[in-house]
């Protein structure tokens, strides 16, 4: 099943929920992910940019993304970044792929 890193920020009403009553979030990223026939791997909170990072695994792209889309739509985040993941496996796949495929780069005959 297909891999995904999502970064992720509360908005301002989810931090000040979680500093009125902190929770571990931990069950509903898992909710979320068996809700769309995927899990969750990990999560991590951070500095930076993001608060946080989630590692999931789902069916597909679109169902990944009708995932963070539900997450968003609850007002609970302020802002995300999915990336799909490829282990090296896959990556060995595509360099070979790619050496077969032919390309014209700009200004070549």
């Amino acid at each position: 099943m297909p891999q995904y890193m999502l970064h992720f920020s509360y908005s301002p009403e989810a931090w000040a929920a979680l500093v009125k009553k902190p929770e571990d979030r931990t069950a509903a990223v898992e909710a979320i992910g068996k809700s769309v026939g995927g899990r969750l791997v990990s999560l991590y909170y951070h500095f930076g940019e993001y608060d946080g990072t989630a590692i999931l695994e789902a069916p597909d792209d679109t169902t990944m993304n009708a995932a963070v889309l539900a997450a968003v739509a609850s007002g609970a985040l302020k802002s995300t970044r999915t990336t799909r993941l490829y282990s090296a496996k896959d990556l060995v796949e595509a360099l070979g792929k790619a050496g077969k495929a032919a390309y014209r780069p700009p200004g070549k005959p």
